[in-house]
């Protein structure tokens, strides 16, 4: 029997203080997918005044949304709707949250920490065979150091360095995006797609060496401004990304492969961008095999910050009418065997993946097989027939 998800505990430490967005499936016959807001102990429908979330981003006017907010109508408790939003346990007759963005682009940012860019080396030349991996770490290791924190990306430093790597044989594709001029800025997933707090998320049913990727995403409105920020397990397959870069499409964007949530948190004078690139980032996987690993990601030893990766995400360079969000990657790279010695850390079917920091609050899902989630069904056009059926759609 699965065991409940313990989401109900999910809001920011500050919540009174905050400004939190979301979506939520409102059932029956008149019902789809609702902007709403946090307003006390209620969600309030803000889908009367904002059709999408990428809409009410657009043109953000913080004051004009607190009096939406206010006068908005109630649709159901927090507490319930919070609690209801465990997939497995999920009563369909009533409210549950969804992932909180819809039309807008997904993106990631790929080897934006040193530690984890050393592990995807690791991957690279173990060729997705996690019994490999620890010889290689410690090649590796010798080879190039543990700590390139300090080596600033497309700096004299980095080319020196990349240098030597070459020399030694030791250059990848991983090390160019990690201290080269360029960020590695990749589609993690479609709009429509991501899966929110309560859900399960999925693992493609090839793949033996996987791992969650706790993360803060940062989210941009249509003009590229980042406006909040959220949480996401960018869920990874080491095995088919480690047999080749090429690969990285299989090995992120799966059905369910993505979570995001539990709310959007919106920047203003006491929450920040700055809070949030200082940010410590919590982990924890729960195993039905009593199995449990803790991890920690400080958003403080990044090596691009996240302006910077946005900025080259969006620019004169690429928009993004709809918006984007974008996770900023993770120095999270679990080496701790689970099984065997030398085989690392993998998933197993039913561990529950908690991700938290104390001013965004905690996202949690459990583990399945991607052919096992829910399929996903209601994209962008299901979106749009729902809203016109429901009298939502104007110009």
């Amino acid at each position: 029997m699965t065991r409940a998800l313990p989401v109900a505990d999910c809001l920011p430490v500050d919540h009174d203080a905050a400004l939190l967005i979301g979506r939520a499936w409102k059932p029956g016959a008149n019902g789809g997918p609702c902007v709403v807001a946090v307003r006390g102990d209620d969600l309030v429908d803000l889908s009367p005044v904002y059709t999408t979330s990428s809409g009410l981003l657009d043109g953000l006017d913080r004051a004009q949304l607190r009096g939406h907010i206010a006068n908005a109508a109630r649709l159901a408790g927090l507490a319930e709707t919070i609690a209801n939003s465990d997939e497995a346990g999920r009563d369909p007759g009533r409210p549950w949250l969804l992932a909180p963005v819809d039309l807008q682009a997904i993106k990631a940012a790929g080897v934006t920490f040193a530690q984890s860019m050393v592990e995807r080396v690791i991957e690279e030349q173990a060729r997705g065979d996690a019994s490999a991996a620890d010889a290689i770490r410690r090649e590796m290791t010798a080879a190039i150091g543990t700590d390139l924190s300090k080596i600033v990306p497309g700096s004299p430093q980095a080319e020196e360095l990349k240098r030597i790597l070459v020399a030694k044989g030791k250059w990848s594709p991983y090390l160019e995006v990690g201290i080269g001029p360029y960020a590695e800025i990749f589609t993690k997933s479609q709009p429509m797609s991501a899966v929110g707090h309560g859900a399960d998320v999925g693992l493609h049913p090839e793949s033996t060496w996987n791992n969650p990727e706790p993360e803060v995403v940062i989210v941009a409105d249509p003009q590229g401004r980042l406006v909040g920020a959220t949480l996401g397990n960018d869920v990874n397959l080491r095995d088919f990304e480690g047999r080749s870069a090429l690969l990285l499409g299989k090995a992120k964007d799966n059905n369910a492969s993505c979570a995001l949530g539990p709310f959007i948190r919106l920047f203003d004078g006491d929450f920040t961008l700055d809070t949030v690139s200082n940010a410590d980032i919590a982990l924890t996987v729960e195993g039905p095999d009593n199995y449990r690993l803790e991890g920690k990601s400080s958003m403080s030893r990044i090596s691009r910050s996240p302006a910077a990766i946005a900025a080259q995400a969006a620019g004169r360079h690429h928009q993004y009418p709809d918006g984007f969000v974008l996770f900023c990657g993770t120095m999270f790279a679990p080496t701790d065997d689970r099984d065997g010695k030398g085989m690392g850390f993998t998933h197993k079917i039913g561990d529950v993946v908690t991700i938290s920091t104390p001013r965004l609050g905690r996202l949690v899902n459990r583990v399945r097989l991607s052919t096992d989630c829910a399929p996903w069904s209601f994209g962008t056009l299901a979106l749009m027939r729902n809203l016109a059926a429901r009298g939502l759609l104007r110009s």
